[in-house]
């Protein structure tokens, strides 16, 4: 008999990750901007009050969601996409320049960034694609017509200068593979980017000669590869011309900030009081919190305005300083929590399409929760991405609510299938 429940059948555990999150973020914002002058803690004018009501109307987008018929995600999931290219072809025109980057529109007091909801209407097209019939990604067509529906909005978003965001949009090649992609993809990715950092940490020249060394090792070793020498040989040269151009697309690829904040993550130089400020005072602030922190309120760091962007990009460092190492790890479970939830909803679905979603979703969540950390503790690079449901920002806790949203409806629906 056919479950006609609907809405009850939302996953409970996600929901309340999702309100736990929120809140938390919600507190450490507060914190991060608090002021003796502006103290209410519903002040509208604070970023603490105007988080709020993006809190208020994302539960209210997140009901509306959960209200829509199942079917309108795939059956639309094309135009959809559609919009959102608009949106980032539009906000190249007429958006507004906020940091270098034209990724904005501004309505009022408040912005929006298109670049953050591409993310699901992305997530939305990629699953419908690889849900038509006949589609077997051991062929190259169609690896090439997923990487287009990857790569469009990459591509318009690096054009408004926000290489951070784009980036993103790298991590679809899990959902790939997840789908049937040959690991050796895969593979040759980490060694693209082993090439790109040795390259910059040594010499063009030394990483060529390495390359050249291991194919004539590889030939003396395994006795097979003999038979595959034209192949080996041809990537060999390949990786030697890539090795070759990192220096040119370093130079001229990147923005002067992006270049040095590269070098200053791999110690090629040191920038304490430039590239390198964000995250040295973010590892004091991070680092002073000890076991238990400082407390609500009480963080120096924090309070003197020490970290820059810390309601936004480097938010963890008030966990890190009030909430100390208890609070750190806690946020951590949590979002790991959330993740591998998503993971094993994903694996219970009994549509394609829904685990696909979930899979671009548990992924999207990923990216940004290991580089927004990461950066934080400098262990990867500054690229200005927020963390998940965390972060200050109508925009990305928006996106993100959709995101997890319309993969709980989803997977709500799959109980009506039985």
């Amino acid at each position: 008999m056919r479950n006609k429940k609907g809405i009850y059948n939302i996953d409970k555990v996600s929901i309340i990750l999702f309100l736990v999150l929120v809140f938390l973020g919600w507190i450490n914002i507060y914190a991060a901007v608090y002021n003796e002058d502006h103290n209410n803690i519903f002040d509208l004018s604070q970023k603490y009050g105007k988080q709020l009501i993006w809190i208020g109307a994302s539960i209210i987008l997140g009901v509306i969601i959960l209200m829509i018929d199942v079917k309108f995600f795939s059956t639309f999931s094309y135009l959809i996409y559609g919009i959102s290219i608009v949106s980032l072809i539009a906000v190249l025109i007429i958006g507004k320049e906020i940091a270098g980057s034209r990724s904005w529109f501004q309505i009022g007091g408040f912005g929006i960034q298109p670049a953050e909801f591409a993310k699901f209407a992305t997530n939305l097209a990629l699953a419908k694609f690889l849900t038509s019939l006949n589609i077997n990604l051991k062929n190259f067509k169609f690896i090439f017509k997923a990487l287009i529906i990857i790569g469009i909005p990459a591509f318009l978003i690096l054009l408004q200068y926000d290489a951070g965001s784009a980036l993103v949009y790298t991590v679809f090649i899990l959902v790939l593979y997840r789908e049937g992609l040959s690991g050796s993809i895969l593979i040759i990715g980490v060694i693209v980017a082993a090439i790109f950092i040795f390259t910059l940490l040594l010499n063009k020249f030394i990483v060529i000669g390495i390359i050249i060394s291991l194919t004539f090792l590889i030939f003396l070793l395994f006795k097979n590869s003999r038979k595959n020498i034209i192949p080996i040989i041809g990537l060999s040269i390949l990786m030697s011309l890539f090795a070759f151009s990192v220096d040119y697309a370093f130079e001229n690829a990147l923005e002067n900030h992006q270049k040095k904040r590269i070098n200053v993550l791999l110690g090629i130089e040191k920038d304490l009081h430039g590239a390198g400020y964000n995250v040295n005072q973010s590892k004091i602030a991070i680092g002073s919190g000890g076991l238990t922190g400082k407390g609500f309120l009480k963080g120096t760091q924090t309070k003197y305005n020490f970290v820059p962007e810390q309601s936004t990009d480097f938010i963890f460092c008030t966990v890190g300083e009030e909430w100390g190492f208890i609070g750190s790890l806690t946020v951590i479970i949590l979002l790991l929590w959330l993740m591998i939830r998503i993971v094993k909803l994903a694996e219970r679905q009994r549509s394609a399409f829904a685990r696909i979603y979930g899979y671009g979703l548990a992924s999207i969540l990923f990216f940004h929760f290991f580089i927004n950390i990461g950066m934080t503790i400098g262990i990867t690079p500054v690229i200005g991405i927020p963390l998940p449901f965390f972060s200050y920002g109508g925009s990305s806790l928006w996106a993100f609510t959709i995101l997890l949203f319309i993969f709980l409806k989803l997977d709500a629906a799959r109980l009506d299938e039985l």
